[in-house]
């Protein structure tokens, strides 16, 4: 569907554009075939990562390549014990780490399916409850207090119907809708007076509305299609434990340095003074503590799940 300024056209334009009646709805038919035109009404998702991808991010930080390091070289010196318990202590921080993350995602993939609402629409004349993924562009919507608007909806009647928009304005006051017809262009959402939007909630009255946009089409889709293409960044803690990693590599290497020296001045062997030197580098490095940086934005998100969840069970 062309993009439209909706808050421009009256009730009649908007049934007119969407070919759609105000007092029946659509179809079951219509609705069916609308379904397979727009595909459902759902934010897409990034694909899941594979637990093969998981484990080769742990292997990443700074902290592990250090330790994969110490493995190899003491494999290479025929000292095979020390290597593999290296190795061991690598794997399991690994395997750790991918548990961790993967149970964190199951876990909010579970209240997403708990939290998902119903719309109340209007098809062939009848009331009919449905789930917000079969909505299409011209559905005629049912809106009363305490629901969260399931798409981006042209309101055609409002009774002191409200609209919390803060998750897409952060303007946290009620907004009054109305349906009058605002001729202007280039009109701010906050602005829009007779539209409603996907992920805002209904503070007070009630109305009825056809839907305009569904999915990625919506003003939230907009705001998730950007979020996706913006590359992931680290968090603080990361990038904080980036640079200890750092440190503590050039402090292991200095430290590798001094021993060994001394040890040869000393009259040590070589080969000796090069294993101990190894040894003080390695013990040098905390084991747990990359696994632990994996945890922090993971342990964010899904505190701030838990948070919504009651709040969007009330809504389903």
């Amino acid at each position: 569907m062309q993009e439209q300024k909706w808050y421009g056209m009256d009730a009649g334009d908007a049934k007119e554009t969407l070919s759609t009646n105000l007092a029946q709805g659509l179809s079951a038919a219509e609705a069916e075939r609308r379904l397979g035109e727009y595909g459902p009404n759902a934010l897409k998702e990034p694909p899941p990562r594979s637990l093969l991808s998981m484990f080769l991010g742990q292997m990443k930080e700074v902290l592990v390549l250090i330790l994969i390091v110490a493995a190899v070289i003491s494999g290479a010196l025929g000292e095979w014990a020390d290597s593999i318990v290296i190795l061991i202590i690598v794997v399991l921080n690994a395997c750790l780490g991918v548990y961790q993350e993967h149970k964190a995602e199951e876990a909010l993939k579970a209240l997403k399916k708990m939290t998902k609402p119903s719309a109340k629409v209007i098809r062939d004349g009848d009331v009919y409850q449905v789930r917000v993924e079969t909505l299409v562009p011209g559905d005629l919507v049912l809106l009363e207090a305490g629901d969260s608007l399931p798409a981006d909806i042209k309101l055609t009647e409002t009774a002191s119907l409200r609209t919390n928009e803060a998750a897409l304005t952060g303007e946290s006051v009620p907004v009054e809708k109305g349906t009058a017809a605002i001729k202007q262009d280039d009109l701010p959402v906050g602005d829009q007076k007779n539209m409603t939007f996907m992920g805002t909630t209904i503070t007070g009255g009630r109305g009825k509305g056809l839907v305009v946009a569904t999915g990625m089409r919506t003003q939230l889709g907009k705001i998730a299609q950007l979020i996706q293409e913006t590359p992931l960044e680290t968090t603080p803690l990361q990038k904080r434990l980036g640079e200890l990693g750092k440190i503590m590599g050039i402090g292991a290497g200095v430290i590798v340095a001094i021993v060994f020296l001394t040890g040869l001045l000393r009259g040590a062997e070589t080969l000796e003074m090069f294993m101990i030197s190894i040894s003080l580098a390695v013990a040098a490095v905390p084991e747990g503590l990359p696994a632990v940086s994996k945890l922090e934005p993971l342990y964010y998100v899904a505190k701030d799940a838990l948070r919504c969840a009651p709040l969007c069970a009330v809504h389903t």
